[in-house]
């Protein structure tokens, strides 16, 4: 559904965290199917779901269950996140404010903004790897500037043009990664393509938990992306169109990074197996990938940008943040992470993928108290205007409720989790399979309810007293 805006849509974005007004609102729904598809048709993904047949010694067939069952289960929540988008207008982690209040949201949004900034990072890294790989005379740290400052550029225009980019993209690499399996199945170089690996439940609930874990990282900011959709968009529309393409692209990336290692003689670096596996058309599938990680990645910055400003605004909250204020951080964002990358050690994205698994113990409930909120509890009812307050207006400075919640939610998480810092009992005992985000999501959304019910206080008796369309 598309608007008289969107023809006439600044390519720029004017707007940061604040409200997007009616006559501000643009884009058609498909929009999110080719966002979400095209975008995770990318190394990382790849990367990961090799691991199902790589670590954990699945054989193909149990691999993709394994694979299609996470991405599956998890693109609901993520999915149910960004139906929130047209409704409230908002960025995702400015509205944790309506649940935890103005000051109890800085630990989820300072959070996510380090989740943002390390994929950001990793990310350039890979693509600086990823142009050396393609063009030998391009020293790795030149290929992170490049792969940066392209990804900078896309994430200060901002909004529409991550969206126009990855129209474009879905159709490159969907057609891409059809030819790339075509060529790998017709090219197979190993004998044990269908027998390497078997079925161990462990390993193959460890897979499922990678590619759940895949789609709930985006939790936090995948409603950034559709809160410019006009607000009678259907709630069905927007789920669906951001499920199926983010579940989709996901998969099929996942299981083109086993295939590819199963394709391959055992041992090979992940990439290094592509390039190899789909043999002439190798350094093709490479530039893809390439341009995929640098458009991709303008996604991370973006909500590295927005997560930062959320945190400032929440002190001073006079001010207004204009698209010249999102360049200005963004740019700084940029500098210190190239500097970073191009300074950091050999396993730099191996630290940061231990430093992911650690950060979503904490933002797994942060997805179930915000889900049964916003459709349990204020049923997609929330006064806007509060929640620019500094002092939380009718929402509150803290919420006891949330916050007793979510630090359940963490602790109840701790005796399954396999994180580089800890290994819990139940994890070990079944051979490090992780399942820390199940249980904390069956723990802390019935809590929470439960919780969220027993509050008489004056916050929860306004609900529903002010829309979203207040302003």
């Amino acid at each position: 559904m598309a608007t008289p805006a969107a023809s006439s849509a600044p390519l720029i974005e004017k707007h940061t965290i604040g409200y997007v007004p009616p006559e501000d609102r643009h884009g058609k729904v498909r929009d999110l199917f080719t966002l979400w598809f095209g975008g995770n048709i990318a190394p990382l993904p790849i990367v990961t779901g090799a691991l199902g047949v790589q670590l954990f010694h699945l054989n193909l067939v149990w691999g993709i269950v394994a694979i299609l069952v996470g991405h599956l289960v998890g693109g609901v929540l993520m999915a149910l996140h960004s139906a929130q988008g047209p409704q409230m207008g908002i960025p995702q982690m400015i509205q944790s404010r309506a649940q935890f209040g103005s000051l109890g949201a800085l630990l989820v949004v300072l959070i996510a903004g380090v989740l943002y900034i390390g994929f950001f990072a990793s990310n350039i890294v890979l693509a600086g790897k990823s142009l050396h790989g393609v063009v030998d005379s391009v020293p790795v740290p030149v290929g992170i500037v490049i792969g940066a400052v392209g990804s900078g550029i896309i994430g200060i225009i901002g909004y529409r043009f991550i969206h126009v980019l990855n129209r474009i993209g879905t159709w490159v690499l969907g057609i891409g990664i059809v030819v790339g399996f075509g060529y790998i199945f017709t090219h197979i170089q190993t004998d044990d393509f269908l027998t390497r690996g078997s079925f161990n439940l462990s390993g193959w609930l460890a897979t499922v938990s990678l590619a759940a874990l895949w789609q709930i990282a985006f939790a936090p900011y995948v409603s950034d992306y559709s809160r410019y959709l006009p607000a009678d968009v259907k709630v069905s529309s927007t789920f669906w169109t951001t499920y199926l393409g983010s579940a989709l692209g996901s998969s099929l990336a996942f299981i083109f990074g086993a295939v590819a290692v199963l394709a391959t003689p055992v041992g090979m670096d992940t990439m290094d197996a592509v390039k190899m596996a789909t043999g002439s058309i190798g350094p093709l599938m490479l530039v893809l990938f390439l341009l995929s990680v640098i458009s991709h990645n303008a996604l991370n910055l973006y909500g590295a940008v927005l997560s930062l400003i959320t945190l400032v605004q929440t002190f001073a909250y006079r001010w207004i943040p204009t698209a010249k204020s999102r360049a200005v951080i963004s740019t700084i964002v940029l500098l210190a992470c190239c500097f970073a990358a191009v300074g950091a050690s050999k396993d730099f994205i191996g630290h940061f993928v231990d430093m992911v698994l650690v950060l979503l113990v904490v933002l797994v409930p942060w997805t179930a108290i915000n889900l049964i909120d916003f459709y349990a509890i204020h049923k997609g009812q929330y006064d806007i205007q509060s929640i620019f307050q500094v002092d939380g207006g009718i929402y509150g400075r803290y919420n006891p409720q949330a916050l007793l919640a979510y630090a359940i939610g963490i602790a109840v998480q701790i005796p399954f989790m396999n994180t580089p810092l800890y290994v819990g009992p139940v994890s070990a005992h079944i051979n490090g399979a992780d399942l820390s985000w199940l249980v904390g999501l069956l723990v802390t959304s019935p809590l929470y309810f439960w919780l969220a019910n027993r509050d008489t206080s004056y916050r929860r008796r306004m609900m529903g007293g002010k829309l979203a369309s207040s302003l």
